[in-house]
C-alpha cells in the first residue's frame, strides 16, 4: 500500500550551517565542511529557517522501500552534523601472539605501513581516505587512532586496515592475529 505523504523532521543545532541545493546537502560546522549528493533518491528536502532551523524530508506516493529512504537520509544528515561538531574517532588494536605487528604512519597521518604481520616479509601500504588522519595512541601500546569528520571515510579506512592483513592457509579460530576495531565514538566527548 502506498502512503500519500510521509515526512521526517530534523532540528539543526546552533553553530551548524546547512545548505541544500537540488538534493546536494552541505553541512558546515566548527570542524569543517561535509557534502553529500543524494540525487539518486526521489524526495523533497527543504530547509526551514526560523527560530530553530529545521530540515524536512518528504516522500509523496511512496512504497515501503521508498518511505524507508526517509529515515536513511535523516540519519545521514545527523551523522554529518555530528561529524562537523564533534568529529568521529575509531580506535584499532594490533593483536598478535608471537610476531609483533609493526605499524609505521606515513605522509603525516595520510597512510599506514604494516610490517611483520605473522612474520611475513610483505609490506602492506594502506592509504587513508580523504579527511581521515591516523595516529598512534600515546597512552596505549599497539593502538591506532583514526579521526575525521565523515563517518563513511573513517569507518572505511578502518575496514581497509583490517582487511589488509588476513590470515591465509591457517585455522582462523586459532590464529587471531590482526588489527581490529576496538572502539567507535566521537573525538570530543560530552
Amino acid at each position: 500500500m502506498r502512503d500519500i505523504l510521509k515526512t521526517e523532521e530534523f532540528d539543526i543545532p546552533e553553530g551548524v550551517k546547512v545548505s541544500i541545493k537540488s538534493r546536494v546537502i552541505c553541512v558546515e560546522g566548527p570542524r569543517g565542511k561535509n557534502e553529500k549528493n543524494v540525487r539518486h533518491i526521489n524526495m523533497d528536502i527543504q530547509l526551514i529557517k526560523g527560530k530553530a532551523n529545521k530540515v524536512t524530508l518528504a516522500v509523496w506516493q511512496g512504497g515501503r522501500k521508498h518511505v524507508a529512504c526517509l529515515r536513511t537520509i535523516k540519519s545521514l544528515i545527523e551523522n554529518m552534523v555530528i561529524g562537523v561538531t564533534k568529529g568521529f574517532q575509531y580506535k584499532m588494536r594490533m593483536v598478535y601472539a608471537h610476531f609483533p605487528i609493526n605499524c609505521i604512519i606515513q605522509d603525516s597521518g595520510r597512510s599506514v605501513e604494516i610490517r611483520n604481520f605473522l612474520g611475513e616479509k610483505t609490506v602492506r601500504h594502506v592509504p587513508m581516505l580523504e579527511g581521515v588522519i591516523i595516529s598512534e595512541s600515546k597512552n596505549q601500546k599497539d593502538e591506532l587512532i583514526l579521526e575525521g569528520i565523515d563517518v563513511n571515510n573513517v569507518s572505511q579506512s578502518a575496514a581497509s586496515i583490517h582487511g589488509a592483513c588476513p590470515v591465509r592457509n591457517k585455522d582462523i579460530r586459532k590464529f587471531l592475529d590482526g588489527i581490529y576495531v576496538s572502539e567507535r565514538g566521537t573525538i570530543t566527548t560530552d
